[in-house]
């Protein structure tokens, strides 16, 4: 039985995003990123919502994929990481899950697939993140070759900022020099993720892939979710499940490391460290409660955590606390445990049911 802890997710603001994104990127095809789990929120549920309105989904992984496949999402899928194995390289040729080229131990996998299967290929440019891609040089010498592998049916090329939520770094204008050559080449191309779809409009070319944005959360430093036109999609609640005053003096959850300076109420929460709520969560990170922001003090349980409403009389067992949704921003609450955003969002566990 559900304790009454919550994970909401408001699929009318997911596709409310999206239409934000698209006005920001007009006339652009898009890949929705949804790996890890749709950033928490559920990949399938995620992808029912959006497939008639986006050019394809793009995960992370094989698995991610197929379990987007077997639900029966039909909509193109394109794996960022590509596959990790010839065998896995086959099956995802086999299941229409089209694949990111980074290395070229990948691109000897091709020679291994059967002479009537061929597959669009996407291939990753390293233009200084440096994380994954293949060298610049490399490419350039080899792009020809690849695209007349008899295995090939077409070729498109893509890149990945390191600091496009930062819009003066200057990465930002070596990397988009280094892709410029690709863009002229006649393949299509994508480099815009969240943050260079509204710092970057030169970069969005044929594909932008936008990712954290759809899930309401701001993808650029300095701006929030709301200035940008954007909804929460994911509102987590938990339930209070006790409350009592503890007297100036006593200290509150293990290793007494909040001590109450004044008699205070405190109400204790349904959720902790197994739904996903950090751990490092300090005191003083908001909560809100029937209207108001109620601090948290003390440690954070693996069950629960403990929050200050002295200056809430209506807060009482069974009252709902947002941790982070509608009414209080998720990059808000990173901000306060020395996160991003992201982070909070796909650390919410299967414990929580997603409704």
């Amino acid at each position: 039985m559900n304790r009454g802890t919550v994970a909401r997710i408001n699929v009318s603001a997911l596709q409310h995003n999206l239409r934000v994104i698209q006005r920001q990127a007009k006339h652009r095809k898009i890949w929705a990123v949804i790996k890890a789990d749709a950033y928490g929120h559920g990949a399938v549920t995620c992808a029912k919502a959006l497939c008639d309105d986006v050019d394809g989904f793009a995960v992370a992984t094989f698995g991610e994929a197929l379990e987007l496949r077997q639900a029966g999402i039909t909509t193109p899928i394109l794996m960022l990481e590509g596959a990790s194995t010839a065998s896995e390289c086959l099956q995802a040729a086999e299941s229409h899950i089209t694949q990111m080229f980074h290395h070229p131990d990948q691109l000897a996998w091709l020679d291994a697939l059967p002479q009537d299967l061929r597959i669009p290929v996407w291939l990753k440019v390293d233009t200084g993140m440096h994380r994954l891609g293949l060298d610049p040089d490399y490419l350039r010498r080899n792009l020809n070759k690849i695209a007349q592998h008899p295995q090939v049916d077409a070729i498109n090329i893509a890149s990945h900022f390191a600091c496009a939520d930062t819009a003066a770094h200057p990465l930002n204008q070596q990397q988009l020099g280094s892709f410029s050559f690709f863009t002229t080449t006649g393949w299509p191309c994508s480099m815009a993720n969240s943050a260079a779809i509204w710092n970057f409009p030169e970069s969005h070319f044929d594909w932008i892939r936008p990712g954290i944005a759809l899930f309401g959360a701001s993808p650029i430093a300095d701006t929030s979710a709301a200035e940008l036109g954007l909804r929460p999609v994911m509102n987590l609640t938990a339930p209070i499940i006790a409350e009592r005053w503890v007297e100036a003096g006593e200290s509150v959850g293990y290793g007494c490391d909040w001590v109450a300076q004044v008699r205070t109420r405190v109400a204790t929460v349904a959720l902790g460290y197994a739904d996903g709520y950090p751990r490092q969560a300090p005191s003083g990170t908001p909560t809100r409660v029937c209207g108001h922001i109620a601090p948290l003090v003390g440690r954070v349980s693996m069950d629960m955590i403990t929050v200050d409403v002295t200056h809430i009389p209506e807060a009482v067992c069974h009252s709902s606390v947002e941790l982070w949704g509608d009414h209080l921003p998720v990059d808000e609450v990173a901000q306060h445990i020395g996160t991003i955003g992201y982070d909070l969002l796909t650390r919410v566990s299967s414990r929580v049911p997603r409704l």
